[in-house]
């Protein structure tokens, strides 16, 4: 029964049978990608280069100097410890830290040697650093070897051949240029030397590392941005989170150089927050150190004026009434001054916040003796502001909403302290006032006394006023040393950096050889699955089923024979038994169709070279091997095949006969096969189209039929000409042959056409050049639709029943593999 054919359905099919079978013919693929990605995985294992991953943990405390009060005004608090520790995570990370801490470090000084396989970073493990004066632009991008000479001395030689050598200025970040010398530089130094030339400044220096003599060592000075850009992606993470304990990593192909960072980074950061929280005791120190010179001055002239007064008036003293008052207006005088100092300073205070934008220089209250804690507090609520948002623009780009933000508190804070201020010099210049009538009233009293006793008097004023003021300016400069002397950082380090040993993260072998597996098997099984979604050939019976409702008949197996006729010389090879089962297919058609006496059958293809002639032939000669009475008659008038291989002369054949020119009998030749002749096709027309379509033609088969049982057709490709359409009339059936991996599926097209029309008549399909391979899809013979078409290859269960072919020892390994 003929099964139902869908040919919409079937573009959309999946043969996952197929498919698997097709991997599995690929085996070989599979085993060369394998080995190139384990071969990739082991260089990659071996060769490259080992990655380490150091760390470092710190704690971020709140440690508030426990001299600080209130009256001092010399420190702030930087907003509690979560702010510090945002802060700090940001500041680790941030392009100016890291420029800080690779000038620290001279990490743009690359020290190399050749390994085993490539130039390796041997920082740290070289017996010299070069340690560069970076005041002096030095040598950038040249290689400079360093020999081991021995006895710790090394000979550098740079390569030069004139122009201009470039530098680079590693502290202003500036490039230049100088003659370079007309040819290579060689110079011998001994550790300790100083390195003094145009082009490169520095010391070379010993390190704990044993010297190798004769070994090379190459120093280069590298991009500075470039290198600061590679540290910046150190790893700062809270242990656990939200706590103040932050855990700093960094990976790297060289363990000390992270190592070294990871130390270098904290204490640069630590230098960097002891500045800023010793801003205002260092501003304090700065401003008394200049008010000293000028109270030092002033003192000078008072205690030279009292020294002068006294070699002249020797035996005048003040009495006790003029003594009492001058102590009086000295002390009027003291608060005065103090009163004065805090007006000038709320005046440079008030003219500094509405000149200045930069906020974190503002001057300390206590260095005015300012004690009032509201605008202490506001000034230091603005510095803190002021470092929040310098500290921001690390991070953040101008017009971020976190600036407009912090730039209203900064305003906001301004205002109330301009409202404080002038409520201050308000309370002052009434306090001023009332100290100047008291002054005005003590000095009308002392105006009584002797003019000796005024004068004396007035001295020791001013001697006493510039003595209280220097005595003061001192105490208050010790005060803020002591200050600054006693602040600690408020970063602490849990654990440095330390190399213990810890072993390489990379390359990660075990990942590498499953990445190996992965893409091994998964390069070639993408390459198989485009191919076999791109694969337009014929590659099994499934495939004719899925684009065609004709039955399959048979399947003939791949010959390897020389020879053509399989059959008449290798009666027991599978093939030979293949074509013994499509003769009985044949006979099963006959009988179903009721066909008596002769019976004709006739062979096409879609295009040459799919074994039709083949078919043809070893058809016909199994029917001859049964004793029947067979011919075998060429009809490819156009290119005609069969002489060659019964090795007969194509001087007559059909061609003659159709033309009137000769009789059967004088066509027909004897094959050398009992029971077998053969009809060649003669002389190749210029009209065979013609000459098939005659009446001729029906004589002719008809006088056929009088003298033979079996008439085996062999005629041309039916999807080049329509010979084999035109002759299909005179036969009771047609067999159309699809090669395995030669016939693309398209080509089945035209026979359905006409088969689904009703054009074509009991035609079946013969699968020729059949391989047991599982790159078809199959691993194993295939049926016709009437249950024909498995007499061929069983494998080694074929043994003694079909005869093998010679194969060498190579073969039949690999075979039996």
């Amino acid at each position: 029964m003929e099964e139902e054919f869908d040919g919409q359905a079937s573009g959309g099919f999946f043969d996952f049978k197929g498919f698997l079978f097709r991997l599995l013919s690929f085996w070989w693929l599979f085993i060369i990608s394998l080995g190139i990605a384990f071969a990739i995985a082991r260089y990659v294992n071996v060769r490259k280069v080992p990655i380490f991953r150091e760390t470092s943990m710190i704690s971020i405390k709140d440690d508030q100097n426990p001299l600080f009060t209130g009256n001092t005004s010399l420190v702030f608090n930087w907003g509690g410890t979560t702010d510090k520790v945002q802060t700090s995570i940001i500041l680790l990370k941030s392009r100016t830290h890291t420029e800080r801490v690779v000038q620290y470090l001279q990490y743009y000084i690359n020290y190399q040697k050749q390994g085993k396989y490539a130039i390796e970073d041997v920082y740290g493990y070289t017996p010299f650093v070069l340690k560069l004066n970076d005041s002096f632009p030095q040598l950038y991008g040249k290689r400079m070897t360093f020999i081991d000479q021995g006895n710790g001395a090394f000979k550098v030689k740079i390569p030069f051949n004139g122009g201009n050598a470039s530098l680079y200025n590693y502290k202003t970040l500036r490039p230049s240029t100088v003659p370079a010398p007309a040819s290579d530089y060689e110079a011998v130094f001994e550790l300790g030397d100083t390195i003094n030339t145009s082009f490169l400044k520095g010391t070379l220096m010993p390190t704990e590392v044993y010297p190798k003599e004769g070994q090379e060592y190459y120093v280069s000075l590298g991009n500075f941005n470039g290198i600061t850009g590679r540290y910046r992606g150190i790893g700062v993470e809270q242990t656990p989170r939200g706590s103040s304990i932050l855990e700093l990593s960094l990976v790297g192909t060289n363990k000390k150089r992270l190592i070294d960072y990871l130390n270098a980074s904290i204490e640069v950061r630590t230098q960097e927050q002891l500045r800023q929280k010793n801003l205002f005791a260092t501003k304090t120190i700065a401003y008394i150190d200049s008010s000293l010179r000028d109270s030092n001055i002033d003192l000078d002239k008072a205690l030279a004026d009292l020294n002068a007064f006294q070699s002249k008036n020797n035996a005048i003293t003040l009495s006790g009434g003029a003594e009492q008052i001058s102590e009086e207006l000295q002390k009027y005088d003291t608060q005065k001054d103090q009163l004065s100092n805090q007006l000038i300073y709320n005046k440079q205070l008030e003219d500094y916040l509405r000149t200045r934008t930069d906020y974190s220089n503002v001057p300390a209250p206590s260095v005015s003796l300012i004690n009032e804690g509201s605008i202490s507090a506001g000034v230091s609520n603005i510095v803190q502001l002021a470092l929040q948002r310098s500290n921001l623009a690390y991070t953040a780009k101008e017009g971020n909403p976190a600036f407009r933000d912090l730039d209203r508190r900064i305003d906001a804070e301004k205002e109330v302290l301009f409202e404080n201020i002038n409520s201050s010099k308000a309370i002052i210049n009434a306090q001023i006032r009332e100290l100047n009538q008291d002054i005005r009233e003590a000095e009308a009293k002392l105006r009584q006394f002797p003019k000796e006793e005024q004068e004396l008097a007035a001295i020791q004023r001013r001697f006493t006023i510039s003595q209280e003021a220097y005595n003061l300016y001192t105490a208050k400069r010790s005060e803020a040393e002591i200050i600054k002397a006693s602040n600690v950082s408020d970063i602490l380090f849990i654990d440095r950096a330390k190399d213990v040993g810890r072993g390489p993260i990379g390359p990660n072998t075990r990942l590498n050889n499953v990445m190996a597996t992965v893409f091994g098997l998964a390069i070639p099984f993408a390459l198989v699955l485009v191919i076999f979604f791109l694969d337009t050939k014929i590659g099994n019976p499934e495939d004719v089923k899925k684009r065609s409702a004709i039955p399959i008949l048979g399947v003939i197996g791949k010959s390897k024979r020389s020879s053509g006729l399989v059959v008449r010389d290798y009666p027991r090879s599978a093939i030979a038994e293949a074509f013994r089962g499509l003769r009985s297919g044949l006979q099963f058609l006959y009988k179903k169709k009721g066909v008596t006496g002769a019976k004709t059958v006739l062979i096409t293809s879609s295009v040459s070279g799919e074994g039709k002639t083949f078919t043809s032939i070893n058809l016909a000669s199994v029917f001859a091997l049964s004793e029947k009475k067979t011919v075998l008659v060429g009809l490819d008038l156009r290119k005609p095949k069969i002489f060659d291989d019964f090795n007969i002369e194509n001087d007559k054949g059909v061609v003659n006969y159709l033309i009137g020119d000769a009789t059967l009998n004088e066509i027909k030749q004897s094959s050398g096969i009992d029971h077998l002749d053969v009809i060649l096709s003669g002389p190749i027309p210029p009209n065979p189209s013609e000459l098939i379509i005659s009446d001729a033609m029906g004589d002719f088969i008809e006088q056929l039929k009088q003298e033979y049982d079996y008439i085996v057709l062999d005629t041309p490709p039916l999807g080049l000409v329509t010979d084999s359409f035109e002759l299909m009339p005179y036969v009771d059936a047609s067999l159309y042959v699809v090669r395995q991996g030669y016939t693309k599926k398209d080509m089945l097209g035209l026979v359905n056409d006409k088969f689904e029309k009703g054009e074509i008549k009991h035609i079946s399909f013969v699968l020729n050049y059949f391989q047991q391979k599982g790159k078809y899809g199959y691993g194993y013979g295939s049926g016709s639709s009437y249950g024909y078409g498995y007499g061929y290859g069983y494998g080694t269960y074929n043994n003694g029943y079909h005869e093998e072919e010679r194969r060498s020892w190579l073969k039949r390994l690999i075979k039996r593999k």
